[in-house]
């Protein structure tokens, strides 16, 4: 019997390929749980000093909700409760 058919060496190797896959996928969640978490506002954060908008190079990115877009907020708020 050659050393690749030897049945202790593929059970070696399959168990290694399943710790591999699971070492992988939960890599994967914790890196998505992270993004997750630093998506997430907190409210309790100060807030800076100097307008609205966000920082974009180096200019000054201003954000406004065009009628439409509130509405369409408020109706899928209004859904939610």
């Amino acid at each position: 019997m050659s050393k690749k058919n030897d049945l202790g060496r593929r059970k070696r190797l399959h168990d290694f390929d399943l710790k591999r896959e699971k070492e992988a996928k939960e890599k994967m969640e914790k890196k998505l749980n992270a993004k997750k978490n630093k998506m997430k506002v907190d409210g309790s954060s100060s807030k800076k000093k100097g307008g609205s908008g966000f920082q974009v190079g180096k200019k000054k990115l201003k954000t406004r909700m065009t009628p439409l877009a509130k509405a369409k907020a408020a109706q899928a708020m209004e859904v939610d409760k």
